[in-house]
């Protein structure tokens, strides 16, 4: 398991929150703005209640910061971000990962990390080109679960998904012309969800990649969802499969 080395900017009430909760006093500094209103003072006196330190700053202050991202009067300085190793997701039997190929919207790619923490938890792998930044836009968006995420970030997708196939790992292609629908397919073993970009789906290696190809619409419906929606809707009915196999 790697991580950066750069603190991160946090932003938002709920993203602040969660980072609050999983970091405590390791956070470098909460920040809140120097009027705070109800919910804004709410996250103070957890933060310091958590041992966090905090300051009050100037809303003037929040607004340079973030740049135009929306930060409802609250700041963090969280740790960096841990990346673990995709060799190592390929030894878990009870896989069940997302992977995202060309999804370059920080809000797609911060709802598709919420998705993967709350139905999973799932890890998620990308690569390190034509992808969403992580930058406090995609915090925000994820709803401060990337706080909780396993996160795998990789050179080369098509050579990680290659690796996972060969292990004996089904790699799972999302594509709206594919014959066959996700729900019949057998989603108890380890698996790698892959979802492309919602308007040029997977690349053409990513897509030789995978070991099968399912559509979760019907034929002659809309023939493309929202990337977060589609992985949430892949990963809702992995885990009824796997929930429906236990009981």
């Amino acid at each position: 398991m790697t991580r950066t080395t750069t603190p991160r900017l946090v932003l938002g009430q709920q993203p602040v929150r969660e980072a609050i909760r999983v970091h405590g006093s390791r956070l470098g500094q909460v920040l809140i703005e120097e009027r705070p209103g109800p919910r804004t003072a709410a996250v103070e006196r957890f933060a310091r209640d958590q041992g966090a330190t905090v300051s009050r700053v100037p809303r003037a202050e929040l607004e340079r910061l973030s740049g135009g991202t929306l930060h409802q009067g609250v700041a963090a300085w969280a740790p960096p971000l841990r990346f673990t190793d995709a060799a190592a997701l390929w030894e878990r039997t009870d896989l069940s990962a997302v992977a995202l190929d060309g999804i370059v919207d920080p809000q797609n790619f911060g709802a598709v990390i919420r998705s993967a923490v709350a139905l999973g938890p799932s890890p998620i792998l990308w690569p390190e080109n034509a992808s969403a930044p992580l930058t406090p836009a995609t915090f925000r968006a994820s709803a401060g679960a990337i706080e909780h995420a396993t996160l795998c970030r990789v050179s080369s997708l098509p050579n990680a998904l290659r690796d996972a196939s060969a292990r004996g790992i089904s790699v799972i292609g999302l594509a709206p012309e594919a014959p066959r629908a996700l729900h019949e397919l057998d989603l108890t073993g380890p698996i790698v969800l892959v979802i492309g970009s919602e308007h040029t789906g997977m690349g053409k290696a990513v897509r030789r990649s995978c070991t099968e190809l399912v559509r979760l619409v019907a034929p002659g419906a809309v023939q493309s969802l929202n990337a977060s929606v589609a992985a949430g809707i892949a990963l809702y009915a992995t885990t009824i499969q796997r929930v429906t196999a236990t009981t």
